[in-house]
């Protein structure tokens, strides 16, 4: 009878632990949430750390797209304002005539990227015609500068010995010279230079008396 007693003790105290044990939720050590929590929910609300990169990432790659969008337009923009715009004028130019009798002058287009290149323009403008009946007298000469200040224009240039002229070539070379830069009425005189120096003369028969001024 007592056996009896004790088995059946024992099995009812068995049946009381493992009951409770059963219905004890177990605590996960790493965020304090229950296992029982966790399976209720079904997923955790806070996003894992590839999705957060992923994220990251997206936001970077379209700033630096917006970047590059912003430097490429600035960069054509001061393209644009880099390119020198070129000018054009109509002057009247000298020339002889095929016998170096007297001058002839003849109306030609020059184009020049500022006004003090326009007066470098308008000598160049001397050295060749397409009216073959007409003779350059500059036709050889080396125009090196012309710069205008105060209302002169220094003009420095080299005579080869082909450049060189008689009297009479001489003096009508001087006067298309001077009809030609004393068009422009800011040029009040003109000072010769031959290879960056002041000469009496160009080439050795009209003497010069510097500067020339207007007639």
């Amino acid at each position: 009878m007592n056996r009896k007693l004790i088995v059946s003790g024992t099995l009812v105290l068995l049946l009381v632990l493992s009951t409770g044990c059963g219905q004890k939720p177990q605590v996960s050590p790493s965020n304090g949430v229950t296992q029982e929590q966790v399976g209720a929910d079904g997923n955790s609300d806070s996003q894992s750390p590839d999705n957060e990169q992923g994220s990251n990432n997206g936001q970077g790659h379209a700033g630096d797209s917006d970047s590059g969008q912003s430097g490429n337009g600035a960069n054509q923009e001061t393209g644009g304002n880099s390119v020198n715009e070129k000018k054009t004028a109509k002057i009247e130019t000298y020339f002889s005539d095929d016998q170096m009798l007297e001058l002839q002058k003849v109306e030609q287009q020059i184009t020049y990227t500022s006004d003090e290149d326009k007066y470098l323009a308008a000598l160049k403008a001397l050295q060749s015609t397409q009216d073959q009946k007409l003779f350059p007298l500059w036709g050889k000469a080396v125009f090196n500068s012309a710069k205008l200040q105060n209302g002169e224009v220094a003009v420095d240039l080299s005579l080869p010995n082909e450049a060189r002229l008689g009297a009479g070539g001489e003096a009508m070379a001087l006067d298309a010279l001077k009809q030609t830069l004393f068009q422009f009425s800011e040029v009040k005189s003109i000072q010769l230079l031959v290879d960056g120096q002041q000469v009496d003369t160009l080439m050795g028969h009209v003497e010069l008396e510097q500067p020339l001024t207007r007639n």
